[in-house]
């Protein structure tokens, strides 16, 4: 399979590159600049030369996103699953009152804006892989049914990824295209933080099942067992 996974390289994005590579995929490895906190996915693409290609790709900038779909779609007829894993979080403690409303609009150009815009493009090459998948990474913090008044700027982006997700999840089923929005668990990552619970390796194993379908799921809102989740 050919995976598209944007943010691969740190946290979850990473783990997910990782666990693709060790199962025999290929994985177009989705970054912002060759900068980018890059150390561990080089090494796994010196470890794995033939199933990573670093793809330039910086999901709240359109023409980069075009430019990166320009670049894959000269050398692949098609993509068998996208994960949209790149995501910031930011203004952790502010309360209503001391919301940065840049940080909203961030928040929304990294985590909405940027899965949209990835799919957009990239909608050409997923329609011609075989039993084509999409994973948008969101989190429990999304869900309406558990609001409990704080990451705003988290919370709102991701709870707009549920509804993006729930919107193209309709328009592709005829074209055969898999969708979820999918809660990864509170992991430990440089998001998630040392005191996390969560394994980010074990998250990706269960989310390569997906897409794999080797466990599958009616719910849209999912957790990375396949389990539903309210939204």
């Amino acid at each position: 399979m050919n995976l598209l996974i944007t943010g691969a390289n740190r946290g979850l994005g990473l783990a997910l590159a990782n666990e693709a590579c060790e199962r025999g995929h290929h994985v177009l490895a989705g970054v912002r600049s060759p900068g980018s906190s890059a150390e561990g996915l080089l090494a796994l693409a010196s470890a794995f030369p033939e199933k990573v290609t670093i793809v330039p790709l910086d999901v709240t900038d359109e023409q980069s996103v075009r430019y990166a779909y320009e670049q894959v779609a000269s050398r692949y007829d098609g993509i068998d699953g996208i994960i949209n894993s790149a995501a910031i979080l930011l203004g952790r403690e502010q309360k209503l009152g001391e919301l940065n409303l840049e940080q909203l609009e961030q928040s929304f150009q990294t985590n909405l804006f940027g899965p949209i815009a990835v799919l957009k493009h990239f909608l050409p090459l997923l329609v011609n892989g075989e039993k084509p998948t999409v994973i948008n990474i969101s989190s429990e913090a999304g869900s309406f049914a558990g609001a409990y008044g704080g990451d705003y700027s988290y919370a709102m982006s991701k709870s707009a990824l549920n509804m993006f997700s729930a919107q193209i999840r309709n328009e592709l089923a005829p074209q055969g295209v898999l969708v979820h929005a999918l809660h990864p668990g509170w992991i430990r990552t440089d998001m998630g933080g040392d005191q996390a619970p969560g394994d980010a390796a074990i998250s990706a194993k269960g989310i390569l099942d997906i897409v794999e379908r080797k466990k599958t799921a009616d719910a849209l809102f999912i957790d990375h067992t396949a389990a539903p989740m309210p939204l």
